[in-house]
């Protein structure tokens, strides 16, 4: 997929990988690339800044997710991408509230169903139309320290796995973006649990690149860190080795922790 000429959605498109492919995507030459975020002024700034329209989303609202779709097919007829990008991360383990599960769930995996149940009927009449997801390589993978993300994350690929399959001979394509570590607000404000990953971080704007040549290439797993695929494959070959892996890689970042 090229995105010359193309309409662009991107939830989360203010801040961090969201903004960096809002910009990337009207470098790229979109005709229209509409920035929803629910900081409804960072969303203005994008958009302003590209020459968008920016509209604040609460991602956790079918409501809102739907008027979005509805108010840039009114503007433009079409959507030709829709990015499913906003996310957030909650530190813990099981014990984490019921309450803060409920959040990110909503936001890391629900609204990717929103996006879908309101953009899929116009793109599966026009038999065209792609959707990128960002997941995070712990979708692949897992999250050390943070329960809830590495289950919402794993959720995420899954659904985008259904909707490539169900819909992948109907014109519809999918993409997950995977990365590891990226310089956002996200990744540096960690506090310990994946907060070793900013050693081999990326910044937003080389994500962006990855998406742009994956969406050229219209491959599924989009991997700005490749040695993602090598530890995924290492985790298939061998289950029960990876795991005992992981538990090292657990053991270590707890006293890297312990002596930050």
């Amino acid at each position: 997929m090229k995105l010359q000429d193309k309409v662009a959605v991107v939830t989360g498109g203010g801040n961090g990988i969201g903004r960096a492919l809002a910009r990337r995507f009207a470098a790229e030459g979109a005709k229209a690339v509409v920035v929803a975020d629910i900081d409804q002024e960072a969303a203005r700034q994008v958009a302003n800044e590209i020459g968008g329209r920016g509209m604040s989303v609460d991602v956790s609202s079918e409501a809102d997710v739907q008027k979005l779709v509805d108010e840039t097919l009114k503007l433009h007829g079409r959507i030709d991408l829709f990015c499913s990008n906003a996310g957030i991360a909650t530190e813990g383990d099981c014990t984490v509230s019921d309450r803060e599960w409920q959040r990110i769930w909503e936001i890391n995996v629900v609204a990717h169903i929103y996006a879908a149940r309101a953009v899929l009927p116009g793109m599966l009449a026009r038999k065209e139309g792609y959707l990128l997801q960002t997941v995070s390589a712990a979708g692949l993978l897992t999250s050390i320290g943070s329960a809830p993300y590495a289950v919402t994350k794993h959720a995420a690929l899954a659904l985008a796995e259904w909707l490539a399959i169900t819909y992948g001979d109907q014109g519809i394509k999918v993409s997950v973006l995977c990365p590891q570590g990226v310089r956002t607000r996200m990744l540096e404000g960690a506090a310990g649990g994946e907060s070793f990953l900013l050693e081999g971080a990326i910044t937003a704007e080389q994500a962006a690149d990855a998406v742009i040549q994956g969406l050229d290439a219209e491959q599924f797993l989009i991997l700005p860190h490749p040695e993602v695929l090598d530890y995924l494959r290492r985790k298939t070959a061998d289950y029960d080795r990876w795991l005992r892996g992981m538990r090292r890689l657990q053991a270590n970042v707890q006293v890297m922790k312990a002596k930050s």
